[in-house]
């Protein structure tokens, strides 16, 4: 049952994620995610799609992350690569979203689906199926290289950045802004929903306790 409450949730907070990501590509010239920037000139120069190129450059960190380290790539990481991906283009293609209007309601919107990434990307991390690509692959370069997953995101991301900036990418104020928007709401929901399961967990455990010892 437990597992089964955590791949749910896993699913759910990737739907949720690449419809934040969505959000914000449909206000792309206020500024993008690093990788998005990279994703966007890609799909603009070379053609396929926005998801397809979030899915190509997935699939080959999780290929430099078996090589760096294979313990941080799980099952739960190839259905992120693929997914998101599928589910961006998915929600392009249905086209519901709001449209950028060039007003200052674009900004209310962008910030919307910044927030919307950052609890989609907390919900699913807090179910611990799997670290997705971009992650493992930081996280296991940071432990070769002994330095800080923080330091090593931030070359990561600025590296990335500036290939898509070379690319033509969309960049502006809020590729600068979007970890200092994201990253709180993404703790404060990986926090709070890791916490519940360990409750859930725990419960169960006890349940199960008390049931062996009647």
């Amino acid at each position: 049952m437990m597992q089964l409450l955590r791949w749910v949730t896993y699913m759910i907070g990737l739907v949720i994620f690449s419809y934040g990501i969505t959000i914000a590509l449909k206000m792309q010239y206020l500024g993008v995610h690093p990788w998005d920037v990279l994703n966007v000139a890609l799909y603009e120069k070379v053609g396929l799609s926005i998801g397809s190129w979030a899915i190509i450059i997935s699939i080959l960190l999780i290929f430099v992350t078996l090589i760096l380290d294979k313990s941080y790539v799980k099952l739960g990481t190839f259905i992120n690569a693929i997914l998101v991906g599928a589910f961006v283009d998915l929600f392009l293609w249905i086209d519901f979203l709001p449209q950028a209007s060039q007003t200052w309601t674009d900004y209310i919107v962008i910030i919307i689906g910044i927030v919307t990434m950052g609890f989609g990307g907390g919900l699913y991390n807090s179910a611990q199926i799997g670290a997705g690509p971009r992650d493992g692959f930081m996280l296991a370069i940071a432990e070769k290289l002994s330095k800080s997953v923080g330091l090593i995101r931030i070359i990561v991301e600025s590296l990335m950045l500036l290939i898509g900036l070379v690319l033509g990418g969309p960049v502006f104020i809020f590729t600068f802004i979007f970890t200092f928007i994201q990253s709180p709401v993404f703790a404060f929901t990986f926090n709070r929903f890791k916490s519940v399961f360990n409750l859930i967990e725990r419960k169960l455990q006890e349940k199960q306790y008390s049931k062996l010892s009647a």
